[in-house]
């Protein structure tokens, strides 16, 4: 028998003399009158009674000391001889663990090494752990494990429990921007008969009560629109989106994204607002605008601080790739392609595309700064309105920072008829096998041809908002129960 195995026939053995002398080791509740944070800051001889979980346990004979942890921070919970009755004593060194839980009554009290503690007076179990908490280091650094089992991360790794109180302070922050600003939160259907709102392969489920095949939503856009069609003017949505695409340091097949739509604006609009947003979330949640971030060792310093510079595609380009994509054609543009020996280029591109293929190739990498890269080609997406001064392309703004696409924002196409005709190329793109195709929407067509009043929108991920504000590696490290492949087991 390993040593784990030890420790839990032990432990349930404890629990099964628990029960035979009356004493429930999962009592319905305790009365907790104060936090362990709340017990730190008490003065001397006060009386509390609060409750947590047991980190460390030392018997030294006369005296006996616990690490009590709850949400709010840890106190140590000290048993002696003479001052804490026998009973209480021997029931502590027999029955209680790491990892327990338990309640503690008792005096605060400064001990000879000048540390504020619980000179116990009573103790009773809350929670009996049949598993022992894992070693102090063993395992936690596990990546793949910590996100398996969040909970034992959280509980083991405080720093990560500090990442995700951020991250609902972030959100909270957000819709505290929003209200002030007369936009309301609405929500839209994560199940449809019909996706659409971006270029994504969807999740395929099906509803047996009409025996047909339904989607988890890829976006929120086309039923956001329709509300603005509908008559609301300032709109948006908190919610998840889920894209059956790879999974990388920035990708996670389910996400939490947030997109809102302002009638009578366009992108220069909707750029100033996620500016003003996110420089508002981060002195909100942060006090400052200004974050340091490592890249590939070195560090950078990162401001959100409005407004944000702006660079078109073609410029970005120039500047980047040393060549002037503006008075080229996509012959020469493959040709650059070719002679730069670059991968996975479009070999029989069209100008938009490879113009698109060279600012991921050589420019967001490169984009530290928050920053708008305005003017996107018009192959890029069937949902934006064509640039007033150049047909090539659409009024789409990309934000980028540390070097990764933070969000998307558009002038909003609601030409109907166009909208259909785009619509219909992207169906016929579909049928071609492209699998990230937009479908055709029909309703959303009629919806547009009710009417729909010029309109900016906005859509960036919440996720990636929250890596740059808390520096993490990695998306996992900001979702709590991030999609993992199953655990292969033993006997497999």
């Amino acid at each position: 028998m390993g040593r784990e195995d030890q420790i839990i026939t032990e432990r349930k053995r404890k629990i099964s003399e628990l029960k035979e002398q009356k004493i429930n080791p999962y009592p319905h509740s305790f009365d907790r009158k104060n936090t362990c944070l709340e017990c730190l800051n008490s003065k001397e001889g006060l009386k509390v009674q609060t409750a947590g979980r047991i980190m460390t346990k030392r018997d030294l004979g006369k005296i006996a000391f616990a690490n009590l942890t709850d949400e709010s921070g840890t106190i140590q919970v000290a048993l002696q001889e003479g001052k804490t009755t026998e009973e209480v004593k021997n029931f502590f060194k027999k029955y209680v663990d790491t990892g327990d839980f338990v309640g503690v009554k008792g005096e605060v009290i400064l001990t000879k090494t000048g540390q504020i503690s619980i000179l116990a007076e009573d103790l009773v179990v809350l929670s009996k752990a049949v598993l022992p908490l894992p070693e102090k280091y063993h395992g936690l650094k596990d990546k793949e494990e910590r996100y398996r089992k969040r909970y034992i991360d959280l509980m083991m790794n405080p720093e990560v429990k500090e990442v995700f109180k951020k991250r609902s302070q972030i959100i909270k922050a957000i819709r505290e921007f929003l209200n002030e600003r007369g936009f309301i939160e609405v929500e839209t259907p994560l199940l449809q008969t019909q996706y659409g709102g971006a270029n994504a392969r969807p999740f395929v489920t099906k509803i047996n009560a009409w025996d047909m095949s339904m989607y988890l939503s890829i976006s929120p856009e086309l039923y956001l629109k329709r509300l603005i069609v509908g008559g609301f003017e300032k709109v948006f949505t908190i919610c998840k989106n889920f894209r059956n695409e790879g999974v990388d340091f920035s990708h996670n097949p389910e996400f939490t994204m947030i997109e809102i739509y302002q009638a009578y604006a366009d992108y220069n609009d909707m750029m100033k607002l996620i500016e003003e947003c996110w420089e508002y979330c981060a002195k909100k949640v942060l006090g400052t605008t200004k974050v340091k971030r490592v890249i590939e060792g070195k560090e950078y310093e990162i401001d959100f601080k409005a407004p944000w510079p702006r660079m078109t595609t073609l410029r970005a380009i120039k500047e980047y790739a040393g060549i002037d994509a503006e008075k080229m054609n996509a012959k020469e543009l493959r040709e650059f392609c070719e002679k730069k020996k670059l991968k996975e280029y479009p070999k029989e591109g069209c100008w938009g595309e490879y113009l698109d293929f060279l600012y991921e190739e050589f420019v967001e990498k490169n984009l530290i700064q928050p920053t708008h890269v305005i003017d996107r080609p018009k192959e890029g997406t069937p949902l934006c309105k064509r640039h007033r001064s150049d047909d090539r392309l659409n009024e789409q703004c990309e934000p980028v920072g540390l070097g990764m696409e933070l969000g998307n924002i558009y002038t909003e196409l609601n030409d109907p008829e166009f909208q259909e005709q785009l619509l219909k190329e992207q169906e016929e793109k579909g049928r071609g096998g492209d699998e990230e195709a937009h479908p055709m929407d029909d309703d959303f067509i009629n919806a547009l041809r009710i009417g729909m009043p010029p309109t900016g929108g906005i859509g960036w991920g919440i996720d990636r908002m929250i890596i740059l504000f808390t520096g993490v590696e990695s998306i996992r490290d900001i979702i709590l129960f991030p999609t993992m492949k199953p655990e292969k087991k033993k006997e497999e």
